[in-house]
């Protein structure tokens, strides 16, 4: 841009921003600069373009056409050069782009992983930077996630993870003109270095054993050998699917699950006496103690709900392996409440989103909601030091090839 035409530019925009006029949107003072630069720099590569051709193909300007442009400045209109034969390919803005990248994408990006519907990020485009937008616009621009996303569940894993938390999901999913339900499955890990990871989703018909197993296997197939814990809910089968992948993981079942589980058995009535009977057994300070509780427990309740009592009796074994160790490690592991903190954040993201067109939309969204989350989970887990010296203790002999991170 010529120094006069700059500072007449100015001296314009000075007086514009002393009318009260805003720098950025509908009517803004910086767009007609942002449509002076964009011009300038196409003027610019015509011409590199035409001294290239002009000998060899007698190649020369024929005249100007008009595109409507998108930006985070404002929607305005820009001339760009064309060429007789036809073989100009601007790289400023490329043919058929109407939003400028890496401006207003990622804004429409950024605010779909946050939850927004489409109708509202129109809305905040219309009323921010005076840009109208169609549904169509939005989902070509939040479809350039796709590629990101199969790369992101196609990483490579950690060979080792020290505890693991496995939940599923549930959304409405249109399909062949009907809505139905569909489980995504999420696998949250803790690292080596104590940090939260997402390792992968999976979505399926619905929660089953037989899916979980196929969704072990990828984990494997992805570099996992090993995992030293592994906390679950009681899905029939699920435990039986992991220790078939990972036959050294200790599956631990959520004592939470299990309660909520056994409470909607009780008669109201009974429900105070009867879970405070119950906290006896998973508070307990010891195994040893524990099963104590539960054996006057079996005594007292057996008579009124023996399926109730059959069902703890069944499970024990592995809703039992967090006494034996350290508070920390107890607090860590005897429930599923890590992931389902992680799925809190998913559904807070997804709450506008209704029946969601096609599994790749719930992916798209997730994985944007996933990536907000790795953001925040930089940092080691809570007590991390004292957590991996704990677990080294009791799984020494597993954890000893992996690198020193300590």
């Amino acid at each position: 841009m010529k120094k006069k035409n700059l500072e007449q530019f100015s001296k314009e925009a000075a007086e514009l921003l002393r009318q009260g006029r805003p720098l950025t949107g509908k009517d803004g003072v910086f767009t007609p600069l942002l449509k002076q630069v964009l011009e300038a720099a196409l003027e610019g590569e015509m011409d590199a373009h035409l001294t290239q051709t002009r000998q060899l193909e007698n190649n020369r300007r024929n005249g100007r056409a008009q595109k409507n442009l998108k930006s985070s400045l404002g929607a305005f209109e820009i001339f760009t050069p064309r060429d007789r034969n036809g073989t100009f390919e601007p790289q400023t803005i490329e043919k058929r782009q109407v939003i400028l990248s890496n401006d207003l994408d990622e804004k429409v990006i950024g605010l779909y992983g946050l939850g927004m519907s489409y109708k509202d990020i129109r809305a905040h485009l219309s009323q921010m930077y005076g840009v109208d937008v169609s549904d169509g616009l939005l989902t070509s621009i939040t479809d350039r996630v796709i590629p990101a996303v199969r790369e992101w569940q196609a990483r490579p894993l950690d060979r080792l993870y020290p505890v693991v938390w496995m939940d599923a999901i549930f959304f409405k999913i249109r399909e062949e003109g009907t809505v139905i339900t569909k489980a995504v499955y999420n696998i949250l890990g803790l690292n080596i270095h104590g940090q939260k990871e997402v390792l992968g989703i999976y979505i399926g018909q619905q929660e089953s054993a037989t899916f979980w197993l196929q969704v072990l296997s990828d984990l494997k197939n992805r570099g996992v050998e090993d995992i030293l814990i592994a906390c679950i809910d009681n899905l029939k089968g699920f435990a039986e699917a992991i220790e078939n992948q990972f036959p050294q993981a200790e599956v631990q079942l959520c004592v939470i699950h299990q309660i909520r589980n056994t409470m909607k058995h009780i008669f109201w009535k009974h429900q105070p006496e009867f879970l405070k009977d119950l906290k006896e057994v998973y508070k307990a300070s010891t195994l040893e103690l524990a099963e104590h509780h539960l054996d006057k427990l079996e005594e007292k309740w057996a008579k009124a709900y023996p399926t109730v009592i059959k069902s703890w009796r069944a499970n024990w074994p592995r809703l039992s392996h967090y006494f034996k160790y350290p508070v920390q490690i107890r607090r860590l592991v005897y429930t599923t409440n890590t992931v389902e903190g992680y799925h809190r954040m998913i559904r807070k993201s997804t709450k506008t989103k209704g029946a969601f067109t096609s599994e790749m939309a719930v992916l798209k969204v997730i994985y944007l909601t996933t990536m907000n989350c790795q953001e925040k989970w930089v940092k080691p887990f809570r007590n991390w030091y004292v957590l991996y010296n704990q677990l080294n203790m009791y799984f020494s002999n597993r954890i000893i090839s992996v690198d020193t991170v300590y």
